[in-house]
């Protein structure tokens, strides 16, 4: 008995020095563990403020592209209201009718709901110029009626300043803006919309062709208006100014310098 417990206490002797070695390993791996928390925390402020940094110059260069490059801004157009038209109206249209169609052309369907939009029908944006405007609300039917007109008509056309030819070259200016911020925001497009002129595999510019079907033209505008909302969204614009038709106001919440995290 007296052996066996010499012996116990030898290897009690043993398992207390392996714990020591065991101990004093762990209380290294601690202070390791410390070391990489400080590190790991020191170099998350600095890739915060990398972040920070990179923002600011991916604002600049936003402002200054829109700003001197491809400028926005809302024009008055002289649409007449259907109410200032009811005494040269048929006899037939009631004064009720024609206050009920200038409400209905003052009403947007948002969010679920039917909102009045002041700026619905009266207004257009420009870009690159106050000659070249879409409108505001999204209504594109002047160019299908230019492209109906022109499979009737014979000869070369001649109106340089129809509403399709700058419906036309508006859109081709609003996609080479978006694809450029999606370079300078380092932000995939869910859309591919090509904005070169020249002839691809894809064939010619969306917007550049000449008489786009009515079926190829509003499927590139649903591509273009999808692709803006994208970045809108990537760069947390405010939700409640969106509306998913208006591609050149939605633009221009996305680039306004009242957009604080654009450049995120």
């Amino acid at each position: 008995d007296t052996e066996g417990l010499l012996r116990i206490k030898e290897e009690n002797q043993k398992h207390y020095r392996r714990a020591q070695r065991h101990q004093e390993k762990k209380e290294k791996i601690q202070r390791h563990n410390r070391k990489l928390g400080d590190l790991v925390e020191k170099k998350t402020y600095d890739l915060k403020t990398q972040y920070e940094h990179l923002a600011k110059l991916r604002r600049t260069h936003i402002l200054e592209l829109t700003s001197v490059i491809f400028p926005m801004e809302e024009v008055k157009t002289s649409m007449r209201d259907p109410a200032d038209m009811s005494s040269e109206s048929d006899n037939a249209m009631t004064s009720s009718t024609v206050s009920k169609l200038a409400e209905a052309r003052r009403t947007t369907y948002l969010s679920g709901r039917w909102v009045c939009d002041d700026h619905n029908g009266d207004t257009s944006i420009s870009i690159t110029g106050p000659w070249i405007i879409l409108p505001n609300n999204g209504d594109y039917s002047a160019y299908y009626s230019w492209v109906e007109e022109k499979k009737t008509t014979q000869g070369p056309d001649m109106e340089h300043n129809n509403p399709a030819h700058t419906i036309s070259a508006a859109l081709c200016y609003a996609t080479q803006l978006v694809n450029t911020l999606s370079l300078i925001l380092d932000v995939n497009l869910p859309k591919k919309l090509c904005n070169r002129q020249v002839k691809t595999q894809q064939g010619h510019h969306e917007f550049c062709g000449e008489n786009l079907s009515r079926h190829r033209f509003t499927r590139a505008v649903k591509k273009l208006n999808a692709n803006i909302l994208h970045l809108c969204f990537s760069q947390h614009v405010n939700l409640d100014l969106l509306h998913p038709l208006h591609t050149l106001r939605n633009l221009m919440y996305l680039v306004s310098p009242d957009t604080e995290n654009l450049g995120r």
